[in-house]
């Protein structure tokens, strides 16, 4: 009885403290930093796109290219640090809602799912961390043509029983993933991510345009990846697989590729304005 009472203390404390964490104002603060930090990735790769449709093949349009563009700037690797910084912030955000958050919801199964998605939130963030401490500390690859990470492990997982099946699965849920961020766009789902004051007036009004542009051209990014990781296992060549760099090059080897191209960059570019705009108007 005694270990029973020890063990539901512990539990309503780890609960309580879970709340505290998720309503401090230091998580607030938090959030809004990492978002800043988003936004200035999808920035710079909305204007390495447009730089790609004009021509200019220095820069490669991914999150990598980005922080390696950034560090051309004056005080470059200062700012790539802060993006770091920013990077782990959210992923710290997105990994207390994982394990902690969304009690709100009174069906389980929704809060579930709201956990499972800030935990794959949570990756993702993670990823473009570490990528970015890899070119802070130039020891990420420099971008030639050599096979990418995701060209490797497509490979690898190819020669397993299997394996064109398990790339196309994954293909196929990346596809999903940039389908739902169309109709998030779409049905302006993304409002929810403003508070009240974010969706009044002009600036409001702005800002659901931005996020409306950015949801799309972001969705429509995922699923040329996902459509990448398909063909690919189709073909049974890894080759033919590859991040949003290739996915966007691939764009422009398309008829009226650079205009796709520039209105894709255009796009990523409104989503980082969006991002922007959340974090000067965080709902969570």
């Amino acid at each position: 009885m005694t270990t029973g009472n020890t063990t539901g203390n512990l539990t309503d404390r780890a609960r309580q403290a879970g709340h505290q964490a998720q309503h401090s104002d230091w998580l607030d603060k938090a959030a809004r930093v990492g978002l800043v930090a988003y936004a200035v990735i999808y920035l710079l790769v909305g204007w390495l796109c447009v730089q790609l449709a004009l021509g200019d093949h220095e820069g490669r349009p991914s999150s990598t290219g980005a922080l390696r563009e950034l560090t051309q700037q004056p005080f470059g690797d200062v700012l790539v640090w802060a993006v770091i910084v920013g990077m782990f912030l959210l992923v710290l955000w997105k990994g207390l809602e994982a394990l902690l958050g969304h009690r709100d919801e009174t069906d389980s199964g929704k809060r579930t799912r709201k956990r499972v998605a800030s935990a794959f939130k949570a990756v993702l963030y993670a990823a473009v961390a570490i990528s970015g401490v890899g070119v802070a500390t130039h020891s990420s690859s420099s971008g030639g043509k050599g096979g990418s990470s995701s060209t490797t492990w497509t490979a690898t997982v190819m020669d397993w029983p299997g394996g064109q099946l398990i790339i196309a699965a994954v293909g196929l849920a990346i596809i999903g993933y940039g389908g739902y961020q169309v109709w998030t766009a779409w049905t302006e789902k993304f409002a929810e991510k403003l508070d009240a004051e974010g969706r009044s007036g002009q600036s409001g009004r702005a800002y659901l345009a931005f996020g409306k542009a950015g949801y799309t051209a972001k969705g429509l990014a995922i699923g040329l990846v996902g459509g990448l990781f398909v063909y690919a296992a189709v073909t049974h060549d890894a080759q033919k697989s590859g991040g949003l760099d290739q996915a966007l090059l691939t764009v422009l080897r398309q008829p009226y590729g650079p205009v796709l191209l520039g209105l894709i960059g255009l796009g990523l570019a409104c989503y980082g304005l969006f991002t922007l705009a959340r974090a000067r108007h965080l709902s969570r």
